[in-house]
């Protein structure tokens, strides 16, 4: 089994950088034989926030890590950037849960191939 690990670093909307990041870890984790697992780090945690509002027809990009999570991808994100964003565990959307960088370094190891967004 193939191990990639996704560290998505931009905030959800105002660049591209997470909505492409988390379009390929959804893709890759449609495939046979691949583990993923995503870390949200810096304004990247908001990402994982619950019931974001978007105008009609634009990306939600919380709905973009569903798929990752239905496919047995994990899906960390940094716990003292939630803080520092008031972000707290329960407004995390489904398949998201607060981590660590301790996890972050344990998942670098774990990983065949790293990807930073």
């Amino acid at each position: 089994m193939d191990k990639t690990l996704f560290v998505i670093n931009d905030p959800p909307y105002g660049s591209e950088r997470s909505y492409n990041g988390l379009r390929m870890a959804g893709s890759l984790a449609k495939r046979d034989k691949q583990h993923v697992r995503v870390f949200l780090i810096g304004d990247a945690v908001s990402c994982a926030k619950a019931g974001q509002v978007t105008p009609d027809g634009y990306y939600k990009i919380e709905n973009m890590l569903l798929p990752i999570s239905n496919k047995q991808g994990e899906i960390g994100v940094c716990g003292s950037c939630m803080d520092a964003r008031g972000i707290t565990a329960s407004e995390l959307t489904d398949g998201c849960y607060r981590s660590s960088m301790e996890e972050l370094t344990d998942w670098e190891q774990w990983a065949d191939k790293v990807l930073v967004f």
